[in-house]
């Protein structure tokens, strides 16, 4: 099969350490884009003005939009997030009740008996659901809440469920977040819908990171409950947009076709994933300059 030809990159064999970026998240999410955050500290930098709106359609574990809205790099952020459990998180914290889940982490006594109980309550408030979320979060492995995803055994040092129960810094994340509620937005829905509101704007940008299902990948219906994305309706749309947009996608050759026939750019970009190998992903965009 023809292979399309990349945009020469000078620096996509560097892998960033991610020790490095600023840990702002409360989630351990699966396809989170710690490892992206220099690159979008240049992006965002390089353009002609700050933008005034940034928008996350598929926020997930939210550390491109926490960062942007921590470093000062658009004036207002708009977290959107389709799955409920994730969603009760970001509206726990920004809606008010940050700190009454500071505390909830900070005193719950985890043991395997406890997390048990607490993880087979259902229903609940919103802040008991994002609790529960959290839970499950930072205690199955690789952060997965996908249906199926079973809880860590054995973890780092054999620490089990306490290998990533880090309860005195997830609490000072939650309450860190909360301090910039004025500057951050989240809407529980339809990523798309956010774009589509939006697309007229030309002072808006938008980081794009859907499920990876495209070209038959199986790791977004293994990590995520909501999967299903029509890949062809996004590329389209993002073609109609004023405003400029950054999006991130597996490497496959589906995609770059994709990109080309959309007349966007794209460029690999290397990554280590959660078992410590390198690899490349995608980098699609209206101008890729800023990378030169």
């Amino acid at each position: 099969m023809h292979q399309l030809r990349l945009l020469d990159y000078i620096d996509a064999n560097h892998v960033v350490n991610v020790a490095s970026v600023p840990q702002r998240s409360p989630f351990r999410y699966p396809g989170g884009k710690t490892w992206l955050i220099p690159k979008i500290r240049l992006w965002l930098t390089n353009l002609a003005q700050t933008p005034s709106l940034f928008i996350e359609p598929f926020a997930g574990g939210g550390i491109v939009s926490l960062s942007v809205a921590f470093e000062e790099l658009a004036d207002q952020i708009l977290m959107v997030e389709l799955d409920e459990q994730v969603a009760s998180v970001w509206q726990t914290i920004l809606g008010g009740e940050a700190d009454w889940l500071a505390d909830q982490i900070l005193k719950f006594n985890m043991t395997n008996e406890s997390l048990t109980d607490e993880l087979s309550k259902k229903g609940g408030t919103t802040r008991e659901i994002a609790f529960r979320t959290l839970l499950r979060n930072r205690t199955s492995h690789g952060g997965i809440l996908a249906p199926g995803a079973g809880l860590i055994k054995y973890g780092e040092s054999g620490k089990g469920i306490l290998s990533r129960w880090y309860p005195d810094t997830l609490a000072k994340r939650v309450r860190n977040i909360e301090r910039f509620n004025k500057n951050i937005s989240f809407i529980h829905g339809d990523g798309l819908d956010a774009i589509r509101k939006h697309k007229e704007d030309y002072n808006t940008v938008f980081f794009i990171d859907p499920p990876y299902t495209a070209a038959g990948k199986k790791a977004g219906t293994r990590l995520y409950f909501y999967h299903e994305i029509d890949h062809e309706s996004l590329f389209t749309l993002l073609e109609s947009i004023k405003g400029e947009f950054l999006m991130t996608y597996d490497n496959a050759e589906e995609i770059r076709r994709m990109a080309y026939r959309h007349g966007f750019k794209f460029t690999e970009v290397a990554m280590s994933n959660t078992h410590h190998a390198t690899m490349n992903e995608l980098l699609i965009s209206k101008n890729l300059e800023w990378l030169r």
